[in-house]
């Protein structure tokens, strides 16, 4: 049996605030195979960035600080690294791709200096070799003329471009794991299309996993092997792909896949919004957390937490109700 390129268990994240602790990650555990794409999906709030940026150990400390877990990358513990040994990681064996590229690239650097970056701090490569990799990155996230476009600045470029040279930075140093974060946000419907194409193209490519970070379920579909459904900062539900869509056994995935459009018109079936909010991860009910919302309630969610456990092969679940 192969081994998880990245194995996260028990992975609990919390934050300081005047308001008191809040816990954005409970007790969270999954596992990305080599060559994999995994996708974690959920409302706003639940818990997704969070879980990608303790990955990388990059939650700011303080106010936040990952309490407790494993995160084993490879067999080797992140959390137990030091700050050169997780430097060394970052960008180089695991690459993330941010939500919003304006504010991750910086304003006053040329796109062929941050692109080569990466290439000539974690490679020891020559700059002037860095950039000639940058431009043939530069070409392979398809932005044309890209030699000339080395010396243009981000605000130079759409905003679809700039996530192309985000995945771009993300691929200079052919990582073994990519981290794509919501990496859509704000793109048109058909940019959104192009570059998730792009990053499953490339994955596949060079072999390498992709956990893919999305609150829209029409995403995953498409491009995910596994997914796993985060809500009030606890994975709730995980399967393959197509058996989470065929057949989900949690309320909330059950109610996120109701209040999603369908380009068939569903047969003339309404869309069914889940009522109420997310919980507030400051103050989250003693019970489950999406009990307050759900319409397959039972007593006991009230009270106790469920645990993670398997309805079927590769699919699991945390509830006590029968979907």
């Amino acid at each position: 049996m192969t081994r998880p390129l990245l194995e996260v268990k028990n992975l609990t994240t919390r934050f300081r605030t005047e308001r008191g602790t809040v816990t954005a990650v409970d007790g969270v555990s999954f596992h990305v195979d080599p060559g994999e794409t995994l996708a974690i999906v959920g409302e706003s709030g639940s818990g997704k960035s969070v879980t990608a940026l303790s990955v990388l150990r990059l939650i700011p400390n303080p106010p936040g600080r990952v309490e407790s877990g494993e995160i084993l990358f490879d067999g080797t513990d992140l959390l137990k690294l030091d700050d050169p040994g997780i430097r060394a990681v970052r960008g180089n064996k695991i690459a993330m791709i941010f939500q919003e590229p304006m504010s991750s690239l910086n304003p006053a650097l040329t796109v062929g200096l941050q692109v080569a970056e990466p290439i000539n701090v974690h490679r020891g490569t020559p700059w002037e070799k860095a950039y000639e990799a940058a431009t043939e990155l530069i070409g392979r996230v398809r932005i044309g003329d890209a030699a000339s476009r080395l010396g243009s600045y981000p605000h130079q470029y759409s905003g679809g471009m700039r996530q192309r040279v985000m995945i771009a930075m993300a691929l200079a140093c052919a990582p073994r794991l990519i981290i794509a974060d919501e990496p859509t946000t704000a793109l048109d419907v058909t940019v959104q299309a192009q570059i998730l194409d792009l990053l499953k193209e490339v994955t596949r490519e060079t072999g390498s996993s992709l956990i893919l970070i999305t609150h829209d379920l029409g995403v995953v579909a498409r491009y995910a092997d596994r997914v796993a459904v985060m809500y009030g900062g606890r994975i709730v539900e995980v399967a393959p792909a197509r058996e989470l869509y065929a057949r989900p056994q949690h309320p909330y995935t059950s109610g996120l896949m109701a209040s999603v459009p369908r380009l068939d018109g569903g047969g003339g079936r309404r869309l069914m919004p889940i009522e109420g909010q997310p919980p507030d991860l400051a103050s989250l009910p003693p019970g489950c957390s999406f009990a307050p919302r759900c319409r397959a309630i039972l007593d006991q969610c009230r009270t106790a937490k469920p645990e993670l456990v398997q309805v079927a092969d590769r699919h699991a679940k945390a509830c006590f109700a029968h979907v």
